[in-house]
């Protein structure tokens, strides 16, 4: 899924990468529609996370957002 042509988007970059979406978005549907699946790992084992319930309640897509940090990227 990309943004609709002409539409206005939102860009923003993730590892260094530039992605662009439509407007109310959330960062996990940004990343979801931009192939990434994981965007961080655990701190005991160092497995993969990504979105998991999707509805603010567990921690597993727990992202740094400009200066604010562990922000849930599902809501």
């Amino acid at each position: 899924m990309t943004p609709r042509e002409g539409a206005r988007t939102i860009r923003f970059t993730f590892d260094g990468r530039e992605l662009a979406v439509s407007p109310g978005t959330t960062v996990a549907g940004a990343l979801l529609a931009s192939d990434v699946r994981t965007w961080r790992r655990s701190r005991r084992s160092g497995a993969a996370r990504g979105l998991f319930c999707g509805i603010g309640t567990c921690f597993d897509c727990l992202v740094d957002v400009n200066d604010e940090v562990a922000v849930r990227a599902c809501v």
